[in-house]
Order: C-alpha cells, then structure tokens, then sequence
C-alpha cells in the first residue's frame, strides 16, 4: 500500500521580528510576484543591504498561502560544504536517524509538500546550495527555495532580485526608528534632516550600516556621526574597485564601530567569534572570561555590545541567547587570529561544551530530561564546531561519547553515527575514551536497526576493554549483546545477559550504571511474560518519579503496555501505552514513540474504534518512515501484531476505509504533535473508562477495574485529594513539599483529562485502587521499603510480596540512571 507523505507542522520556524520592518515596500511586493512562477528565487546584493531581512518579510507574508510553512536555514555558521543537507534537515526538524545519505532523506522527506525554504547566506557555500537546491526542486514539486547570497547558486531555473540600498526616505526612517530605541528623544526636524540624509547617503543606504550608526547616536550628534565616517570611507573607497563588497564599504563601518568600542569590549567581540551560531550567557562567560576580561565582566561587556548592535539577541528552545552577525563574526574571528589567542579560545570552547556534554550524560535519569535535549539542541552548531576542532583525538572521543543521548534521544542519529565514525578513525589506538565511544556507536547502530555494525562495534569494545582490564566496559558489553539478541527476536536470550551485566557492574560498585541494566532487564521481563516484570517494573516507575526520571520511566510502561497485551488485557494495555505516551511529552526519540502508537493502535481496534486504530498506525509509520527504520527493527514479533491489526481493521472497516483513516494519521509527523493527536482525541474513551481513565466507569464495571496510568505516589495523592486535603496538608501527611504536591495533582489531571479536584474525587470514589500506604483510616504509612544499594536486594529478593513502596527509608536515594547509554526497550 502506498501512504501519502505527511505534512510538516505549518507554523514552520520563522523567527519573530524584535524590530519594525521599515520601507522596501517595492521589493517586498516584486519578491512576492516573482515567487508565484519561480520555484528558485535568489536575493542578490552587497553584504548588509538587507536581503535576510527581506527574505524574513516575504516568507512571513507567504506563509498562510504554504501547507507546510516557511523555513529558515542560516548558513552562516556552517564552515564545510557537506554540512549544508545536514543543517537544512536540523532547521526543518527532519529527522537525521536513517543510514542514507542526509540530501537523500531530505528529498524523500519533502517529496510531496508545499514549503517555502529560505537559504540564507549562501555566498560561501554556493556549490553545496546550487547542488542541495537542484536535488530537492527535482524530488520535491511543491519546494519552492528563497536563498539570500552574494553570489548566484548558477543553475538552471534560476531567479535573480538584486536587492538595492534603501531610498534616502526610507533610510531616514529607518534612521530614526533604530535611533529612537536608544535616544527616545531623537527626532529628524528641518534642522538635521540634511545632515541625516548625508550620514544614509555615505553610509550607501544599507540597513545593517545604519542600524550600526544608529546605535553610536546614542552619544553622537548626525553631525558628529557624518564626519567620523567620511574620512573612513574615502581612504576606503580608493582602493581598489575589484575588493569584495564587504571590504569596501561594511569593513570601513566596522572598524568604525571597533575603534569606538574599549579595549574590553573589543577583547570579548573578538573571543566571542568562535561560536557556531548562537550562544548562551553562561558559555559566553566560561570560554571568554580570563587575560583580560573577568567572568563577572562579562555580562556588563555583552550588554555593551547589544547596545552598539554589535550582538544581538535572539531565543532558541524559549532560552534567550545571542549572535553575532556573520560580518561581525568574521571580522572578530580575523582580529582573534592577529591576537595570537585563537588556539586558546578553541579549546576553552571545545572544553565547556565536553563538560555541558558530560553534565547532561551522567545527570540524564534524573529532572530536567526535556531541558537538557533542548539545551544540547540549541547548541547543536557549537558541539559540532567543537568536534571539528581535532587537536586532541582522545577529547573527541569523550565529545561523541557524552553526547549519546542527544545523537539518540533528541533525534540526530546519522549525525551521531558520522561524528563516531569520524572520531574513532582518527583515534584507532585502545583507550578509556575508545572504549566509551565505541559503546555510544553500538547504541547509535541498533538505534538505526544496523544490527550487524553493532556487533561489530561491540567485538571490538570487549577487546579493548579486555586489554585496558576494564571490567566495567565488557559489562556494558555484554547488555548491549542482550538488546542485539532482544532486537533480533531473540528475547529469552537477552535476559541472562541484562542480569550478568547488572550483576557485573554492581559487583564493580557502580550502582548507576547498573541500575540501567534493571531498567532493560524489567522491560525484556515484560516483553517475555515474565511474572517479576510487574514488580520490577513497578518499582522502576515509582522510583523514577521520586528522582523526576520521565524517558526511562516511558520505556518501561511501554514493555508493560506489551505484557498486557499479551496476557489479553486490552485495557490495561491501552492505559499504560497512553500513560508511557505522556512521559514522552518534549522528547524526539520518534522509533520509541511510533512503538507505543502501534500498542495503543492495536488497543483501539480491539475496543472496536477500528478507523482511529488505523489513524495511530498512520501516525506511527510516519514516525517510522522518517525516523529512517521500521516496525521489525526492534521486535519480529511487534511486527506480526502490526499485521494482525491491520488485517482486522480492513476485515471491520474495509481497505478504502482504512487507507483514508490511515493516511489521515500520517498527517500528524512531529513526536510532540503525535502524541498530542494520540492522547487529546479521546478515542479509547470506553474501555479507558474501565481502566480508570477518563470518564467515571459505570458501577457494573467496578469488577474490571485495572490499575491506572497513574504512579503509586499519584494514586496516593488522588486518595487524599478525595478526601478534601489541601496540597498542604497531603504534602505533610506524605512528608512532601506542598510544590511537590502541586505537582502531582497537576499530572493526574493531565493524565486523567479532568480539569477540577471535584473530577478526581469522583473519579476516586468510583474507581478505588489500593495503595500500599493507604490505610481504612485514611492515615498514611510507609510500605515496606526496598534499598536498591543493599547487597542480593532487588525485584524478586524482598521477603515481603507488597509492592515496593516508593518511599526510601535507610538508605541512600535512589540513584539516578546511568549516565552512560542505556538499552532503549
């Protein structure tokens, strides 16, 4: 069966404007026109007229007209020509995880859309542009490409607009309106208006120039301002006419703007040239501060340079950051090279991004999982910046290796899978840092579904972990043979090889990372009917929730959602599948999602909504089509309920009825958006109901009652909520922090689709689930606690048969998860 290729979110990515757009009114209605018959259109003109800006304008004003939306691509920071595909899929949120070159992925990704791309600054990259722009109109017929550059892309198709400096009206205004948000009692009257005609006119009517001017009229007259450019510009303007544009009339600005900034200032322009793209405060402080600037200097200096427009603001992932513009960036870059501290900077960069790396790895199962992604995503151009800078092989490797769960989780597989590839080959002798790199590579593999690499990668990891006599390395090794037997079909396999490397590793005093072979080990329990995954599992869920785990926490209602199926309960099946849904809020990891879609779809169609069945099996293959790998990846047997329910659904509805539904599914392609689609239809309404979810189960269900998506903590909470507690007075009866509470009443009214307290009191009342701390009397006591840092403790060892409590009492807290990669279930 063929399916339709689905739609990109139509918001696209535009930037929001910080400023008014001043004049070009012209332009922007002759831009517009032309694109209605070219699919190729390129902004020509000399650095600083303003074609980004005009591209932003035209996109913004075309975007209702485009399915797909508008997006941006600025190559301003990509440095090598075979990174052009791969920030084009990075900007358009295409998922990098299949093992095809990126420009093929993009064409069959776009194939079938109705976009508008803006490539923006081109002029360094304009082979790579012509080739990417050339490929993507062929496959794509409804791409249409707005590339900014000084020089045309040269290939068939081709439209030019030379984008010319502003009329001396418009830049007058543009004058004022930039002036007037420093000096807000500027004003252009009879008695300057000549000199500020003069100022646009040497100035050559280009916006970037007169912003950059406007923001020294903060203490300049128009007069004073005039007079400090004209010498510039004559010593310039003698030079020879065959110099790049920039050089003739943007350098003299700039060094205009440099000779008025103060040594300091002009110390941190310069060291701030070395980031790719965007940057933070906190990494602008570590990597410039020293010789010169202290750290505690630096934000009063970036305040200064925003002031003089040398950097801008901007936000990323909802986190304000600044940049650069690209002229700026390299005329700083030029003067750090002169300084003799380029080498030094580099690392300083290279090093802060190894420890945010690192932080981000070994704190991964624990709060702030959605933030860190969107942390490393943000900075996505400087971790790859600090890849490249190749001085130190083995820091490389560290580099590639921290950033595992951004390569997996935040969906940048194939550039995780070349960045590894790279930097094992540069490094081929064994070391720590080789023997951590090749365990992120075999992740990495079986991620892609490339099963015979992973073993390779992993012969080789226990050899050098057997040379290095690491023992913790060949632990490692020998669970991620288990998630290579598991994904083969081979789950009977996998068990006693989670439980040698958790044993292992425990054994070795790294309760961490061997908690992380518990977690594979409770969802293979769960994937092979194991009586303890129910225990295991449970005691998983609980202590996540105590440490804010919400990834890991996903995976293992996933394996439990696949046991209930299993043993024929449908409607525990689709209550844990919904639940693992929602802790996946945030997260790209698109092939763990698409496999709760297809439990959930198989749910559905067992509770008789045959047609939303087929809509949430549209929806995950889409996920599994541009996540680069399918259904059989991770399980022959998901595969063959795949087909079991898909066959039942035609058998139902009929192949027309089901094409229609299912394609109607694959319009929804982003993780977040398929989420949202899955769990706010409300299709699985009845026998949610039964399970506890949604709306109140008739009395003569009560007997079905199955356990909610609810943690034990939430259920506890829901228990004295019925009771008419305040978050207050819960929180002490449980000994929390009322915030704490606050919390989880928030999760339980998302989880539940309710919206009021009196909703859960009901819901409560109808549908009572015992909690191991929730006595006839409404007192709370702690259950029976297990301590996963005991010797011989754990699932299946506790001489008690209730339930571990999520209370910790006499022992440490719970570790995190490991920070190292971890078996995706």
């Amino acid at each position: 069966m063929t399916v339709p290729t689905s739609a990109i979110s139509k918001a696209g990515n535009l930037p929001a404007a910080l400023t008014a757009f001043v004049g070009r009114r012209q332009e922007v209605a002759g831009v517009r026109h032309a694109l209605r018959t070219a699919r190729l259109l390129t902004l020509t003109g000399v650095g600083g007229a303003g074609k980004t800006r005009l591209a932003l304008e035209v996109a913004a004003a075309s975007s209702d007209s485009l399915t797909d939306g508008a997006w941006v691509v600025d190559l301003a920071g990509v440095r090598v020509p075979s990174a052009v595909p791969d920030a084009v899929a990075v900007a358009l949120g295409v998922p990098d995880l299949g093992t095809r070159p990126v420009l093929e992925q993009l064409a069959g990704y776009l194939a079938g859309r109705h976009v508008l791309i803006v490539l923006d600054n081109c002029e360094h990259l304009v082979d790579a542009c012509a080739e990417l722009a050339q490929t993507l109109l062929t496959a794509a017929a409804g791409v249409r490409v707005l590339a900014t550059s000084r020089e045309t892309l040269g290939i068939t198709g081709e439209q030019v607009f030379t984008v010319p400096p502003l009329a001396p009206d418009e830049a007058v205004e543009l004058l004022w309106a930039r002036t007037t948000a420093v000096r807000p009692d500027f004003r252009v009257t009879d008695a300057n208006r000549a000199q500020a005609v003069r100022l646009c006119t040497d100035l050559d009517g280009l916006p970037l120039a007169i912003e950059l001017a406007a923001a020294r009229l903060r203490t300049l007259t128009v007069d004073q301002a005039a007079d400090r450019l004209a010498d510039r510009f004559t010593l310039l303007s003698a030079g020879s006419r065959s110099a790049p544009p920039r050089q003739r009339t943007l350098r003299a600005l700039v060094d205009w703007s440099w000779e008025l900034c103060t040594p300091a200032e002009r110390l941190l322009w310069n060291r701030l040239s070395v980031f790719a793209g965007t940057f933070a405060l906190d990494a602008a402080e570590e990597v410039c501060a020293g010789e010169g600037v202290s750290a505690y200097e630096v934000l009063d200096l970036l305040d200064r340079l925003v002031a003089q427009s040398v950097v801008l603001t901007c936000e990323a992932e909802g986190r304000p950051r600044y940049r650069l513009l690209e002229t700026i960036r390299q005329y700083g870059r030029e003067r750090l090279a002169e300084s003799g501290e380029e080498g030094r900077l580099l690392r300083r960069h290279r090093d802060f991004f190894l420890h945010l790396a690192q932080r981000v790895d070994k704190g991964w199962y624990g709060p702030g999982q959605v933030e860190n992604l969107a942390r490393l995503r943000a900075e996505h151009g400087n971790l790859l910046a600090a890849l490249a800078y190749d001085t130190d092989p083995q820091a490389r490797l560290r580099l590639a290796a921290a950033l595992a769960f951004h390569w997996c989780v935040g969906g940048f597989l194939g550039e995780g899978r070349r960045q590894l590839d790279r930097a094992l080959a540069v490094a081929p002798e064994p070391s720590p840092a080789r023997a951590r790199a090749l365990i992120s590579a075999v992740w990495v593999a079986l991620c892609q579904g490339d099963l015979a690499v992973a073993d390779q990668w992993l012969d080789e990891a226990d050899a050098v972990g057997e040379q290095l006599g690491d023992p913790a390395v060949r632990a490692d090794v020998t669970g991620f043979r288990g998630v290579s037997a598991h994904y083969r079909g081979l789950v009977e396999d996998a068990v006693p090889l989670y439980e040698r490397a958790r044993d292992a590793l425990t054994a070795l005093g790294e309760e961490r990372a061997a908690v992380g072979w518990v977690l594979a080990l409770a969802c293979v329990q769960a994937y092979v009917g194991d009586p303890r995954a129910a225990e295991t599992g449970g005691w998983l869920v609980d202590s996540s929730e105590a440490t804010g785990e919400r990834w890991g926490r996903a995976q293992v209602l996933l394996a439990l959602s696949f046991d209930a199926w299993q043993r024929g309960d449908r409607r525990e099946t689709g209550a844990r599948a919904r639940a693992a849904l929602n802790d996946m809020r945030g997260f790209n990891d698109r092939p763990a999602i698409a496999r709760m879609l297809e439990v959930l779809a198989w749910a559905t169609a067992a509770a008789g909504d045959h047609e939303q069945a087929a809509r949430l099996l549209g929806t995950a293959d889409t996920l599994w089509r541009d996540a680069g790998t399918a259904i059989t990846a991770f399980d022959p047997r998901m595969a063959e309920h795949h087909a079991r329910c898909a066959a039942e659904i035609v058998d139902a509805v009929g192949r027309a009825a089901y094409t229609k539904a299912f394609e109607e599914g694959g319009l929804h392609s982003s993780p977040d958006g398929a989420i949202a689609f899955a769990l706010d239809t409300r299709a699985y309404t009845d026998s949610e109901a039964d399970a506890g979810v949604g709306p109140v189960a008739p009395e003569s269900n009560k007997q079905d009652i199955v356990p909610s998506p609810l943690t034990r903590r939430e259920r506890e909470v829901a228990a004295l909520v019925a009771k008419g507690m305040s978050n207050r007075q819960i929180g002490s009866a449980l000994g929390r922090s009322p915030r704490t509470i606050d919390g989880h009443v928030e999760n339980i009214l998302a989880k539940l689709g309710f919206a009021s307290r009196a909703r859960i009191a009901s819901w409560w009342t109808a549908n009572q689930t015992p909690t191991p701390s929730t006595q006839a009397s409404g007192a709370i006591t702690p259950g029976p606690t297990w301590c996963p840092n005991t010797p011989g403790a754990g699932p299946g060892s506790r001489s008690t048969t209730t339930p571990p409590s999520p209370v910790w009492i006499s022992c440490a807290p719970p570790a995190p998860l490991p920070g190292g990669p971890t078996a995706p279930c």
